[in-house]
């Protein structure tokens, strides 16, 4: 079982990754957390590209890094933990490229990203994924409080930029409803760690 988590950054989606990973060990499950872009070394390399503040990199080889990263860990790690039966853990998944990439870059739309990510991924599509949602000035004021004012290459991309992102992402979730649950990021990290362990409970 995959499990994403999804949101802008400073939506608090690395905070609940990391509470549901503790909840469900403690309760003898065999769990894997990994955050993208990175769990591989190559993938961790991407990164440290991605997010190098002194790079500029156009918006469509972002995206092909970013899946790049991607295609990485779902083929050479996601795919032998899931064969073996254990639960992933994903902080971000494609989801981000269609919301970051797609709708803060502008770069495709989503019904070819969403045929892009199938490939990239050999056809891993996560089976519940929480978006955690966040007003724009609660997501900067916590990104600043966790930076001390130093942002990484995404982190500063802007303001409208992120506008454009979360609207992304809720476009995402009117598409697919099913496997997306929206939460309200405003309310205290206990209280979205027990809807989603509530919500979970019709999957485990």
């Amino acid at each position: 079982m995959i499990i994403s988590f999804e949101g802008i950054d400073g939506s608090g989606k690395s905070t609940q990754a990391r509470l549901l990973r503790e909840y469900l060990v403690e309760r003898g499950l065999n769990v894997h957390m990994v955050r993208e872009p990175g769990g591989t070394p190559v993938s961790e390399q991407i990164r440290s590209i991605l997010l190098n503040a002194d790079l500029e990199i156009d918006p469509f080889a972002e995206m092909l890094l970013f899946s790049a990263a991607r295609s990485q860990l779902a083929r050479r790690k996601l795919t032998p933990i899931l064969e073996r039966g254990d639960i992933v853990i994903c902080d971000r998944f494609f989801d981000s490229t269609t919301a970051y990439q797609g709708g803060g870059r502008r770069i495709a739309d989503p019904d070819w990203l969403d045929r892009f990510h199938r490939m990239v991924t050999g056809g891993l599509v996560p089976d519940r994924t929480f978006l955690i949602r966040v007003s724009l000035n609660t997501a900067s004021m916590r990104m600043k409080d966790r930076n001390a004012g130093a942002l990484d290459r995404m982190e500063a991309a802007g303001s409208e930029f992120y506008e454009r992102v979360r609207e992304a992402y809720d476009e995402i979730a009117r598409r697919e409803p099913e496997r997306i649950l929206v939460i309200d990021g405003d309310q205290s990290p206990e209280a979205i760690h027990s809807i989603i362990r509530n919500d979970l409970r019709r999957f485990l």
